[in-house]
């Protein structure tokens, strides 16, 4: 009970630390020896006094002192071990807890030679008899040893050396020197010992009967009153012998190895006993575990299944990919009598790990429709093994902050101690991914890297988790579309999965600076996108054409702007009356429009002509030809009743060697006959034409536009307008009224102010008498201006370009 518990187990004494209560700390172990002076262990101190710390089934620590480690107390049969232990919670052990526990264990009696085969060490120790007739002799003086022998210690029974037995030499080591590389020598009243770790340079690797051993050779002195006295105190632990076949683990130690035998000349088998974890098992006990033990001539077996009861599997990792490993503390215990020794007792512990079996994860996903979210949960695993942070979107988040990013993270545990991690995420997390699939159907994913570590070895291994889940929640944009007079318009209600879907007329990305070229007017609010056309429009198909209706339709798709995948189709048709496309002017000019229907792709619109084939069009595009002309020219033929007279011609078009039309627009110009206007008559001869200067009110209008395309001039809430020095300006005069396109627009002078106040000084001339001003250094640049579907009288504008300046004073700026 309690943060730790102890068990007397031969002689070995185990103490256990609670992994409930030590969980999450960081912890140092101490020895106190007989005078109450606290020593730290660590590996090597450990391997060289007889102690062992390991970790149990996954974090459980469990220590192990051998009845003749360096501290502990013997008195007649009772050892007595000190531990202390430190914990905190941070790794300079600041504001740590102490815990201080001592235990007895009573172990007898001896055998005349004793081995342990330790995890991290091999301890021999046996009898110290000393032959009566020795006991008999006369005893010197302790000073008179040290007159012999310096190097020798004046107690009366004391190890004065230890000689090593190698195949090519005896290395012998004083006990100073000994311990120094790292052995541990021990004499109590009645025994001599011996600490081997494995690491030891004298330890040999010897092969019997397949089994490698870890072997060291030795003879050990020490004196007795005057005597020199020599002990055997060879030992060998098996560090092999085991095999994996079929599901079970096979464990093979040879009895009698030659280092342990050697002047042997007789053997019989005393006792043969295993177990798990240092606990002896009945025959029934390994019966009911399905264990086997085979005690036969020459070696003794035994056969675990596994997975079975007494070991526990544990986390490994391998190359980045975690599996799982069964572990088995085997306890064995073999008793002889031989010849030379009498009785011998030899206790082998012996962890055994199986090789690494992959483990899959498994990964399921309940979807919580009624709370919209993903409820993933993921495992099982072992109870080693813990998450520690997770990736979402390429960033690392440790597993407390995840809920920052919505995700909430529980740990459950089962029965058997396994464990998983269930992961909530709403399905409206920014890390989730949304992509439509069809209909009503969205695909919600969730993409995350969960990392974790292994307790106590430190591994570390990751598990991708992409999961998808379908609801039916998709919202598809819908579309409403109308016409006005000159103008298609089509607006399309966003939905919740077109975010990322793109405006297409067939083939071609409508996008802003696309829509500016033809004049399109192309908006998106987040909400609603809109999109209006004019009639007379390149991406306009007209599909009817009748003599008081023309059926003009606009056509939309919307795709996915990733994979390019055709979505949503969207169109709006209207009826146009045919006069949209002919224009009759006053002074007897005609503008007219042929239009190319639906089906009539192959037809060339630069190829059509008047009935005067030599009437070419005067503006092309794909779908459309434009004809100015007068009405006496172009073969027009014209009819008069008493009120009108009409003037009428026709677009034709014909194939090469062909001269039957294929494509025939018949139009015509009526005009009054019965109209009165004031005309002045003189009789006098006419003088040549002259132009004379007169005085009245036109209707101008002056536009600041934002480039050279003079499509989009700045509107009134854009002023001011900031440009820099140098940077171009683009001017635009319209003349508004009159409508005369007898009239031509001149501009005389031009100057700019340094206030709204046209008079005010000083003044700089951008135009004189209707030329640039030669003195500047950035001269005035005219832009002509053509016909065009918003431009019916380019007569009436002028369009020119001036570098922003401003005006100076010696180096001063001048300023309203």
């Amino acid at each position: 009970t309690g943060p730790m518990s102890l068990e007397c187990l031969g002689n070995l004494l185990r103490i256990t630390l609670s992994a409930e209560y030590f969980e999450d700390k960081y912890l140092s172990l101490f020895v106190i020896d007989q005078s109450g002076t606290a020593w730290e262990l660590d590996e090597a101190m450990a391997a060289q006094c007889g102690y062992t710390v390991t970790y149990t089934t996954w974090r459980s620590i469990e220590f192990r002192a051998s009845a003749l480690s360096c501290h502990s107390h013997l008195e007649k049969d009772v050892f007595t071990v000190t531990i202390q232990i430190k914990a905190s919670h941070t790794p300079d052990m600041s504001n740590a807890t102490t815990h201080l526990k001592s235990a007895s264990c009573h172990y007898g009696p001896w055998s005349p030679r004793e081995l342990i085969c330790e995890s991290n060490y091999m301890e021999v120790s046996v009898r110290r008899e000393v032959p009566q007739t020795i006991k008999d002799f006369a005893q010197d003086e302790p000073e008179d040893w040290t007159l012999v022998f310096p190097e020798a210690k004046a107690e009366e029974a004391s190890i004065w050396q230890i000689v090593f037995h190698q195949p090519e030499e005896k290395r012998a080591l004083l006990v100073s020197n000994a311990w120094s590389a790292g052995y541990g020598l021990n004499a109590t009243d009645s025994r001599v010992l011996l600490r081997v770790p494995y690491t030891a340079a004298q330890v040999q690797l010897v092969e019997d009967q397949g089994t490698t051993f870890s072997v060291l050779r030795s003879s050990t002195f020490y004196k007795y009153q005057w005597v020199i006295l020599m002990l055997d105190t060879a030992v060998a632990c098996p560090v092999d012998g085991v095999d994996y076949t079929n599901k079970t683990i096979t464990w093979t130690v040879p009895k009698y190895i030659p280092p342990l035998s050697a002047g042997v000349t007789s053997f019989k088998d005393v006792l043969v006993e295993a177990g798990v974890d240092l606990r002896k098992l009945s025959p029934k006990e390994m019966a009911s575990r399905k264990y086997v033990l085979l005690n036969e001539l020459k070696a003794i077996t035994m056969k675990i299944p596994i997975g079975a009861e007494g070991g526990y599997y544990k986390t490994s990792v391998r190359n980045g990919q975690f599996g799982v490993k069964y572990t088995i503390n085997l306890f064995l215990e073999h008793q002889w009598e031989d010849n030379k020794w009498r009785l011998t007792k030899h206790t082998i512990i012996k962890e055994i790990e199986t090789p690494l079996e992959q483990a899959g994860v498994s990964i399921t996903n309940n979807l919580n429709l009624s709370a919209r979210l993903m409820n993933v949960t993921v495992g099982t695993f072992l109870p080693d093994v813990e998450l520690v942070n997770l990736t979402i979107e390429g960033v690392m988040v440790a597993v407390p902050e995840a809920v920052q990013h919505g995700y909430l993270i529980h740990r459950t545990r089962y029965a058997n101690e396994s464990k998983a991690y269930i992961i909530e995420v709403p399905l409206d997390a920014p890390s989730v991914k949304k992509e439509y699939m069809r209909e009503d159907m969205r695909a919600y994913t969730l993409n995350v890297t969960l990392a974790f570590i292994t307790y106590p070895s430190s591994e570390t291994f990751v598990v991708p988790v992409m999961v998808l889940s379908a609801v039916k929640d998709a919202v598809l944009p819908s579309a409403r579309g109308f016409c006005d007079g000159r103008n298609l318009h089509l607006i399309i209600t966003h939905g919740n999965v077109d975010q990322n879907w793109l405006p297409f007329i067939s083939d071609w990305h409508l996008t802003q600076e696309a829509a500016q070229k033809y004049n399109y007017i192309l908006k998106d609010n987040g909400t609603h996108l809109a999109i209006s056309v004019p009639f007379l429009s390149p991406h306009v198909s007209y599909e009817g054409f009748h003599t008081s209706a023309i059926k003009a339709s606009f056509y939309l798709t919307l795709k996915d702007g990733i994979t390019l995948a055709q979505r949503r189709d969207f169109s709006v048709s209207c009826i146009f009356s045919p006069s949209e496309l002919i224009q009759c002017l006053p002074n007897g000019t005609v503008i007219v429009t042929a239009i190319k229907l639906v089906g009539g792709e192959d037809l060339d619109t630069a190829l059509l002509v008047l009935r005067d084939r030599q009437c070419k069009p005067s503006l092309v595009t794909e779908k459309t030809a434009t004809f100015k002309f007068n009405v006496n020219t172009c073969g027009t033929s014209r009819k008069f009743n008493s009120t009108t007279m009409t003037y009428e011609n026709e677009v034709l078009y014909f194939r090469p060697g062909n001269d039957t039309p294929i494509y025939q627009l018949k139009f015509l110009c009526s005009y009054a006959v019965k109209q009165t206007a004031d005309v002045q008559y003189e009789s006098k001869k006419n003088p040549a034409p002259s132009i004379k200067p007169g005085f009245g009110c036109l209707a101008l209008l002056l536009k600041l536009f934002k480039d050279k395309s003079y499509s989009e001039p700045y509107q009134e809430s854009e002023y001011p307008v900031v440009k820099y020095l140098r940077e171009a300006l683009y001017f635009e005069v319209e003349l508004l009224q009159p409508k005369d396109a007898r009239l031509d627009l001149n501009l005389d002078d031009c100057w700019a102010t340094n206030s709204q106040s046209q008079a005010s000084l000083p003044q700089w001339h951008i135009l004189i008498h209707g030329c640039e001003n030669n003195k500047d250094s950035y001269r005035t640049v005219f832009h002509k201006v053509n016909y065009s579907l918003n431009v019916k009288f380019p007569q009436h504008l002028k369009r020119f370009e001036v570098r922003m300046f401003t005006f100076v004073q010696d180096t001063s700026l001048l300023q309203e």
